[in-house]
């Protein structure tokens, strides 16, 4: 069995959540993006700019040798620019990414385990979060307990109540 740990997410891990947003973006067949065209795209760049604000938190999975494999994290995004899962002001949206190799492994799960433990205790009610349809992080996203609560044109926006 593939071993990891979960960490908390530090200021220098920007760059790495930068390359998970890639993943995020790119996660189905023949769905390949450049990094450099992700990352300068408003849509993408919003999740990662500026990282680390006042209110962004995050967890990073390192593999045994200490490199890491999957982040999640949220960020508190105002209504004038909002991401794709935006559901209100103060409610997090979640952002998360497994390198491919990882998924299936548990990265994923463990990520968005920590994450909405944080956020629970940080005071927050609700944590959101946009997946592509047909996008089999969905089944993740259901049986960790988000819901469907908005579609829209190929994707849906899903919330989990964390209290």
């Amino acid at each position: 069995m593939a071993t990891f740990r979960i960490r908390p997410a530090a200021q220098a891990d920007g760059a790495f959540l930068g390359d998970m947003v890639v993943e995020a973006a790119n996660w189905g067949p023949g769905a390949y993006r450049p990094k450099h065209q992700v990352l300068t795209a408003s849509e993408h760049s919003r999740y990662v700019a500026g990282w680390m604000r006042p209110s962004d938190a995050g967890h990073v999975a390192l593999d045994a040798a200490g490199e890491p494999i999957g982040a999640a994290w949220y960020r508190l995004l105002p209504r004038s620019d909002p991401g794709f899962g935006y559901v209100g002001t103060g409610v997090p949206e979640l952002i998360i990414g497994v390198r491919p190799i990882w998924r299936a492994h548990g990265v994923g799960r463990a990520l968005l385990q920590a994450l909405a433990q944080q956020a629970r205790t940080e005071g927050y009610a609700r944590l959101s979060l946009s997946v592509e349809r047909g996008n089999f992080a969905a089944t993740l996203y259901r049986s960790e307990g988000f819901a469907v609560t908005q579609s829209g044109i190929g994707r849906d926006t899903m919330v989990k109540r964390l209290r």
